[in-house]
This record gives C-alpha cells, sequence and structure tokens, in this order.
C-alpha cells in the first residue's frame, strides 16, 4: 500500500536519507509484487456508486503515483504533508496562495528570476506588495518587515550569488510576530539542508533540478508540517490543476533514490573546482559557500550538512569575458537550468535574471561579469581542464 498524503509523523523517523529515499512512500505494489511504484497513466477512476467514491477518483484531485511521490518528498524535509506540482514556479506559486490582498511579503534579494516575476508581475497587481531586503543577514530582512507582512521569502543558498540567510533566526523572528518564513531549497536539496528542522514553515523545491537530477523532467514541491497551510495549499493544488503526470512523478521518484549519492559527488567536484579557481587570474571572486573565504562560510557550516553542486564566478575582464568562457568551454553546455548530472554554465545577467531591468540586476549584484556553474558528475580533472584551458585563454587574450 501507499503511504498516504497526510502523513501523521508522531514521532522522528530514525531511518537514515538514503534508506528513506529509496522505500519510504514507495513501498512494492500490493496487488502485483511490483517494487518500483506503477505509473497509474489514468485520467479517471471508477467510483463505488453515486453515494461512495474510491480515494482515488479523479487524477487532478489524487493520483497513487503522485501522492507517493508526494510523500517521499515530506519525509525527506522530515515533514507532515507534501504536495506535488508541474514546476517549481507551479510550486512557488501554490505557497504563495495562503497570502491575500493586502499582505506584504519581505524576501531575500537574490532570488530566482522566475520567484522575482511572480512577485511583481503577478501578485503585485493582486495588491500583494513585496520588499526585498538590502543583503542576507536577518538584520536585513528584520527592517523590511511592517504591520502587514505575512510572510518572509528566502532563498539560501541563494540564487546566483549563493548568499546564506541563517534559517533558525528568520525562523524565530517571524514566529515572534506571526509571520510565515517560506525557504526555497532547491539549490541545497533536503540531502543537505532540512529548513522545517530549522523552524521554516514552508519548503520549496523545483524538482526539475537535483530531486530530478537528470534534466528529464519538470517538476516542483511543497512541505509543510502546518495543517492549516496545507488545507490551503492543497485546495489551490486541486482547484488550478498544475500538477505533474504520473509519468513525471516516477521520473522525479527515481531521481530521489540516487539522490545522496548525487548531492555528494556534485559538492565534491564543487569543492574541487572553487578552492582551484580561487587562484586562477582571469577569477576576480568565486562565490561558494564551501570555500573559507565565503562571508557566511560558518553559518553554512551550522545550518548546512553539504554545500551543494554550484558555484558562480565573477570574472576580470567583464561581459566580454563571460562570452569567451562560454564559448570556449566544451564540457560545460550553455543552458538555463541546474542539479543535473552534466555540467552546465549560464550567464545570469542574460540568462536566468534577464526579465529584471540592468539597473534591478546592479542593484542586487549581478553584474554582467557574473557565471553560474551547475557542476556535474563528470570527472573533476576533465572539469578542470575544460574551465582553465577557456581561463588561460581569457588571460592571455586581456595580457596581449
Amino acid at each position: 500500500m501507499f503511504h498516504g498524503t497526510n502523513i501523521t509523523v508522531k514521532k522522528k523517523n530514525t531511518m537514515q536519507f538514503e534508506t528513506l529515499a529509496i522505500h519510504d512512500g514507495q513501498a512494492p505494489d500490493s496487488r502485483t509484487g511490483s517494487v518500483t511504484v506503477p505509473v497509474f497513466q489514468t485520467s479517471t477512476f471508477e467510483r463505488e456508486s453515486l453515494s461512495e467514491r474510491r480515494e482515488f477518483f479523479y487524477s487532478r484531485i489524487g493520483n497513487p503515483t503522485r501522492q507517493a511521490l508526494e510523500s517521499t518528498i515530506a519525509l525527506l524535509e522530515n515533514g507532515r504533508y507534501g504536495l506535488a506540482f508541474a514546476s517549481g514556479v507551479a510550486a512557488t506559486m501554490a505557497a504563495l496562495q495562503v497570502l491575500k490582498p493586502g499582505d506584504h511579503v519581505v524576501s531575500g534579494n537574490d532570488i530566482y528570476g522566475g520567484s522575482y516575476r511572480i512577485f511583481e508581475q503577478l501578485l503585485r497587481p493582486w495588491g500583494v506588495t513585496t520588499t526585498y531586503s538590502e543583503n542576507a543577514t536577518t538584520d536585513s530582512y528584520l527592517a523590511c518587515i511592517t504591520p502587514e507582512t505575512r510572510l518572509i521569502w528566502i532563498e539560501t543558498p541563494s540564487n546566483p550569488l549563493l548568499q546564506i540567510s541563517d534559517i533558525s533566526a528568520l525562523a524565530e523572528l517571524a514566529k515572534q510576530r506571526g509571520i510565515i518564513l517560506a525557504v526555497d531549497n532547491t539549490f541545497a536539496s533536503p540531502y543537505f539542508q532540512r529548513p522545517l528542522d530549522l523552524g521554516a514553515e514552508i519548503v520549496v523545491h523545483s524538482t526539475t533540478k537535483y530531486l530530478g537530477g537528470h534534466s528529464d523532467v519538470m517538476g516542483g514541491a511543497v512541505v509543510t508540517n502546518n495543517t492549516a497551510l496545507h488545507t490551503v495549499i492543497k485546495n489551490y493544488q486541486a482547484a488550478a490543476g498544475a500538477i505533474p503526470a504520473p509519468w513525471e512523478c516516477w521520473l522525479i521518484m527515481r531521481g530521489i533514490k540516487t539522490l545522496k549519492i548525487r548531492m555528494k559527488e556534485h559538492e565534491s567536484n564543487a569543492l574541487f573546482l572553487a578552492k582551484a579557481l580561487e587562484n586562477h587570474p582571469a577569477v576576480h571572486n568565486v562565490y561558494y559557500p564551501g570555500l573559507a573565504s565565503h562571508p557566511q562560510h560558518e553559518l553554512a557550516k551550522r545550518q548546512m550538512s553539504g554545500f551543494g553542486g554550484m558555484i558562480t564566478l565573477a570574472l576580470k575582464g567583464g561581459g566580454s569575458a563571460v562570452e569567451q568562457l562560454i564559448d570556449q568551454v566544451r564540457l560545460f553546455v550553455l543552458a538555463d537550468s541546474l542539479g543535473g548530472v552534466e555540467s552546465l554554465i549560464a550567464s545570469p545577467a542574460r540568462m536566468t535574471l534577464a526579465a529584471l531591468s540592468e539597473d534591478e540586476r546592479q542593484r542586487r549584484g549581478c553584474t554582467d561579469n557574473l557565471v553560474r556553474l551547475s557542476v556535474g558528475l563528470e570527472n573533476a580533472l576533465d572539469l578542470k581542464k575544460d574551465l582553465f584551458d577557456a581561463l588561460d585563454a581569457i588571460t592571455e587574450t586581456q595580457t596581449q
């Protein structure tokens, strides 16, 4: 039998992460014995009668394959309720349904462009306003709070500057004022960080990224321990219908089973590259929370069990150096996503945050000389050679 979506956790699960990822929420099918969850590729289910219906009756409302995914993600985040969506931004929009016109949001300054578009293009015309913190410090968030503030929204590590916000401190701040703390945990994944354990009330994921892990599926998820918040978000899921199809749910569950192994290798490769890149003459700065030079390195060590696979570089040669690097690397693929087994490269200013005005990007520190690397699972020495060959060529050009 499948574990239900509305899980009640009576005591903390004592099983280790990788065991939960493989077994919980994904028990063998009771009818056939299949060790993988079946793909229930159906839009509807037979009802018992006009007056009685089974647990599942219409796949937009609930599907056994989706329920298994939702249960697994909830358990990995040590959460009570999990809900799956068709994309990360669909999950974000669903989480924000706890707001109403007149409410105010305090958001991190360095956030995914898609989240910024939701705040400014969808919520603001609806009557929900957002103020962006000056930086990632708790005092900066506190300075933005008003009597109308209903929710604090953070990414940690953030996108693209990999800033770290203090989840526990913000959770305490929010609790004292009756504010909801929501954390986008996409970059860290539940393997390296569990915001609910640190006091957050809502966790959001783009499951397209590390949870899926193979660049072959779109999805999102929301996890919470709060029954009232779950009810609001669940009702929105059923009404709006931005749900993943059964096959997408199955692919994400397949990816989750290897999450621990992949995340450890992503981190190992990223830390190796970050340390090497710090000393390259073409690089002005390396943003990676695993480096001792990162301004929030100690905070990252306290609230994370690992530092993830994302690196952002600031190049000395400006936007032209970014173009040269992107043109000359061979293993790093120019693409808009992250978290897959292959290494990807992106220009935040011209890709992920291109929807922002130049002034707004500059205010947020997203300068034209930034390069974002999603470090994959290739051999670390091969990745280093690919980057250094390109960076060496840039240095040679600059010195001529």
